[in-house]
């Protein structure tokens, strides 16, 4: 990474002192305060003093997923007025998706993580109550690990995790013959990656590989459209999970399992409101019979009419996007059934708007009208990205002007000189990270060339790279913890006071935390070291 690249990486990072109030937590930014009861109108989020957003990003969880049916609406009302037995409600809903998806059973779920969950306990228990209620201890039982391939590991499989089995990776078909034996649960991919057609862990590969041992396999399909028959049972899958806040617009909280009907039967059997370790993953009646209609409102939408409106509404926002003078766009088609959508690329050179493509996705989302869209940079180039698939009507035109509005604006060139240092930081430092409700030491090893900070970060469980800058007395810095299927992002902002470092910490996701650093105490140490010539005489 270069120093250029660095800065970027750096820059979004406030000045010390202000990264809290980035935690929708600690207070609502950009909002204004909430007074009086809740509106149960358009402006229900306002009167709890959270400002809205135009989804220009796609079925992003953290935003809301998708916007429900009006199918779904009505089908959720409908159930409210009403009780009903829960096991009779599932097994009725099991035979109508059976019908509708040519599938052989399926269950609603709430959401697809919890599909995930109850797909793996299945397949560990096999529907016996007494295995499913010692989870997540696995001692005694036949299937204990579930193998997944090194390609399909992300921050989704902890809900397979959550079990309690042990994860076996494999990075080729090779690999994944050994790895199979009577212990074996579960294969889990994710769609897409390397499991598409033609990869050497393709779907259709490790199917092949699995089927002399009978293991189940289950496809992670959360973002995709659902195609009826499912592509991926005849590719060779036994169980896929569906998000129903995404394609499907279903209920957010809501999610689709379908398979072969024993291990769905044992699936439902590991869901609420059966007690065990799937009791958390409550799914309401209302839910339930949303997230039907759901499925049969998709075999019923007009998907070539939405496609042909996401477009008009893509082109209007290129067209006046580029009247400005260096502005040009391009329109991705997608290449798969993941998060299918057209996506607007639009496209300038920052060093001529001194603006870039990420400080105006930042400014969009923390300011009225809040607009979500991403942001990229290539060639020389820097862009934001629109996704219109849950874009409402009316909203193209609000996009377009705020584009237009952001880029045409005059600015100054961006002043990339660089205040002296006001000290040195080279060298080791212990760090007291105080978390929401806890607090932590780890310890930075730091290098100083000029402005430019390098080293190593110890957090709790890793050793992570260090990288970031120092201005004046002002200091930003960042780490990434990795592990499979999971990360977190360390972000530093703070400034020198004497001889220590006080600031604030962004975890992105997982929000904010404050650090101080301090020196070890003493002196180091200075003291010859005599070698002998020889092994030890007495020990």
């Amino acid at each position: 990474m270069d120093r250029r690249e660095m800065i970027k990486n750096l820059a979004i990072l406030p000045m010390g002192g202000s990264l809290m109030s980035m935690s929708p937590l600690m207070v609502s930014q950009g909002n204004k305060k909430p007074g009086g009861p809740l509106a149960l109108d358009e402006n229900i989020y306002r009167s709890l003093g959270v400002e809205p957003i135009i989804n220009c990003r796609g079925t992003f969880t953290i935003i809301g997923g998708s916007i429900e049916r009006p199918e779904v609406h009505q089908a959720m009302a409908a159930a409210a007025k009403n009780f009903v037995q829960y096991d009779e409600l599932a097994f009725a809903i099991g035979e109508r998706l059976a019908e509708i998806t040519k599938a052989d059973f399926g269950i609603i779920t709430a959401g697809c993580a919890a599909a995930m969950k109850h797909a793996t306990a299945a397949c560990v228990t096999g529907g016996n109550p007494e295995k499913l209620l010692k989870i997540p201890d696995l001692s005694g039982f036949d299937k204990t690990e579930v193998i997944i391939p090194r390609h399909s590991r992300n921050v989704y499989d902890h809900a397979v995790r959550n079990i309690g089995v042990t994860i076996v990776e494999v990075n080729s078909p090779e690999e994944l013959e050994q790895a199979i034996n009577p212990k074996t649960a579960m294969i889990y991919l994710i769609s897409g990656r390397g499991a598409d057609t033609g990869q050497p862990l393709s779907l259709e590969n490790v199917a092949r590989i699995a089927k002399s041992s009978n293991v189940p396999i289950l496809m992670d399909a959360a973002a995709e459209n659902l195609t009826i028959p499912c592509v991926h049972f005849e590719r060779g899958a036994t169980m896929v999970a569906y998000s129903g806040g995404k394609a499907i617009c279903g209920p957010q909280c809501a999610g689709l399992l379908l398979g072969r009907k024993d291990l769905m039967l044992s699936a439902w059997q590991a869901s609420s409101p059966h007690h065990g370790p799937g009791r958390d993953n409550k799914v309401g009646k209302e839910e339930m019979l949303g997230m039907l209609a759901a499925v049969e409102a998709w075999t019923t939408r007009d998907h070539d009419k939405e496609w042909d409106t996401w477009m008009e509404w893509l082109n209007s926002i290129a067209d006046r996007a580029t009247k400005i003078k260096g502005v040009t766009h391009q329109i991705n088609q997608p290449s798969g059934l993941n998060n299918r959508a057209p996506m607007l690329q639009i496209l300038w050179d920052p060093e001529q708007l001194h603006i870039s493509g990420e400080e105006v996705a930042e400014l969009f989302g923390r300011t009225a009208p809040r607009i979500a869209v991403g942001s990229r940079n290539q060639d020389g180039l820097t862009s934001i990205t629109i996704s219109p698939n849950q874009m409402q009507p009316g909203e193209a035109g609000v996009v377009a002007d705020r584009i237009h509005k952001t880029l045409s604006a005059k600015r100054k060139p961006t002043d990339n000189a660089m205040a002296a240092p006001a000290g040195n930081l080279s060298g080791k430092w212990e760090v007291e990270m105080s978390f929401f409700s806890s607090k932590s030491t780890h310890k930075w090893i730091l290098e100083q060339d000029g402005n430019w900070l390098n080293g190593t970060h110890m957090s709790d469980f890793a050793d992570q790279d260090l990288y970031g800058t120092i201005e004046g007395n002002t200091v930003k810095m960042r780490s990434n913890f990795r592990k499979p299927g999971d990360s977190v992002t360390f972000m530093f902002t703070g400034k020198m006071e004497g001889s220590q470092l006080k600031g604030e910490v962004f975890m992105g996701e997982y929000l904010t935390a404050e650090f101080t650093a301090k020196r070890p105490e003493g002196s180091p140490r200075k003291e010859k070291i005599m070698v002998p010539s020889g092994p030890p005489l007495a020990t």
